[in-house]
């Protein structure tokens, strides 16, 4: 593996001037530091392994470039390719983040004449409308791996055309709930290929895996546990009284909007009917409800009109909800790597955010194995009015003390965290 080391602004970056126009456009003034890494290796047509926080802005960085290859070949060629063939493949694990994605590559290319072709694919829909997109093949295409299966094995798209695959969010992708999907589809793409990897987090093995899959690829690793414009708090409560303690911050800070994580389909239905019943509206998200329902939802939040949203891990991976000011992890995550994922859903691209996880004395170890894992050390806070049990207090770990020879990442906040006692 190589690293790489790249420019500080846009102009530099190599991008053709459509691109750069639509970036001013879109007030992009300056590349992140995924971007400014990205961009040109991916450009020079390198096998890429991107670890970045999310919020740091990836899908810019494979969206931008690939868009410039595609436009580029085109205008070098006399004739297009005939067939239901894809040139760009770029797989995701979620329906939303298909829509999200494709969107934004769409929106990249306002400038380029409608010279490259982008479609989405997802499940939860009918296949129809996409097979009918997908009529004369596509140059990019964005895809969850089980609806993409299913097209293929229907005609509407071949693979062994493609020239570049990306994994977005791929520790998810390469993880054991994608593994027989995503072998059956690298199987049906040429094995000359670039390969770009994006994703919050790597665990140890899916960096196995990634020797496998990539040719020398340059390794660009940003993440930040710690990240500034983010302040990560931990809750103690007493084992029954999570929900009375969410309603009571929900009510007493007066947040705008508080996307909450939990578990289960059946804990968002079942947490949004007791919110109810402390007057609290919320709604709900998760993978029983229909695709269009879904959409509603998420397109509700974005906009403001929902302000409290419970739902379950589907919403961490990639979503974008601008200036989300506070996530709560009701439930911790299953996965240590799931609850970086879920609280960079705030403190997104510069802004300050709020990422607040409630636990009770069963939660104590998995949260400390969470805390070892990404490498951060919180400190263990308590509401007033919902004190945890003299019994139960002697039970919660403290951070190591000062002085002790161990060492404690701290979680600095950019602001005073006092301000999260105030209206967000």
């Amino acid at each position: 593996m190589t690293t790489v080391t790249a420019p500080a602004n846009f102009t530099e970056l190599g991008l053709i001037s459509p691109l750069l126009t639509r970036l001013t456009e879109m007030e992009y003034l300056q590349p992140t530091p995924i971007q400014a890494q990205a961009i040109p290796s991916v450009l020079a047509g390198r096998d890429l392994i991107a670890g970045a926080n999310t919020g740091s802005g990836k899908t810019a960085a494979f969206a931008l470039p690939l868009l410039q290859q595609l436009h580029t070949e085109k205008q070098l060629s006399d004739t297009s390719s005939k067939g239901n063939y894809v040139t760009g493949l770029i797989l995701v694990p979620t329906r939303e983040l298909a829509i999200q994605v494709a969107d934004s590559i769409k929106s990249y290319a306002a400038h380029l004449n409608g010279a490259v072709k982008t479609v989405a694919v997802f499940g939860g829909v009918s296949a129809n409308t996409q097979m009918l997109a997908l009529r004369g093949g596509t140059d990019i295409l964005v895809a969850t791996p089980g609806r993409l299966l299913d097209l293929i094995s229907s005609n509407a798209i071949k693979l062994d055309r493609v020239k570049t695959l990306v994994l977005d969010e791929a520790d998810r992708m390469l993880s054991l709930g994608f593994t027989d999907e995503l072998s059956a589809l690298l199987a049906l793409t040429p094995k000359q290929k670039q390969i770009l990897l994006f994703s919050a987090t790597f665990p140890e093995q899916v960096q196995t895996l990634t020797q496998e899959l990539l040719n020398d690829p340059v390794e660009i690793q940003l993440q930040s546990a710690d990240a500034s414009t983010l302040v990560q708090r931990v809750f103690v409560v007493t084992k029954g009284e999570k929900t009375a303690l969410l309603a009571h911050l929900i009510k007493r800070h007066e947040w705008r909007q508080v996307l909450i994580f939990v578990n289960s389909k059946h804990s968002c239905n079942h947490l949004a009917d007791k919110l109810a019943k402390r007057g609290i509206t919320s709604q709900v998200f998760h993978g029983d409800k229909g695709q269009s329902a879904r959409i509603r939802t998420l397109d509700g939040f974005k906009a403001g009109q929902v302000h409290v949203l419970i739902a379950t891990d589907i919403a961490a991976r990639g979503i974008d909800i601008e200036k989300l000011p506070v996530v709560i992890n009701f439930d911790l995550p299953r996965s240590p790597s799931d609850y970086m994922h879920r609280i960079g859903r705030s403190g997104r691209a510069g802004e300050v955010g709020l990422a607040l996880s409630l636990i009770d004395h069963e939660d104590y170890h998995h949260f400390s194995t969470i805390e070892k894992k990404n490498k951060i050390r919180l400190e263990r806070e308590q509401e007033v009015g919902f004190e945890v049990d003299e019994a139960v207090e002697a039970y919660i770990p403290m951070a190591p003390p000062e002085g002790s020879g161990k060492k404690k990442r701290k979680n600095k906040a950019p602001v005073n965290a006092d301000i999260w006692l105030n209206k967000s």
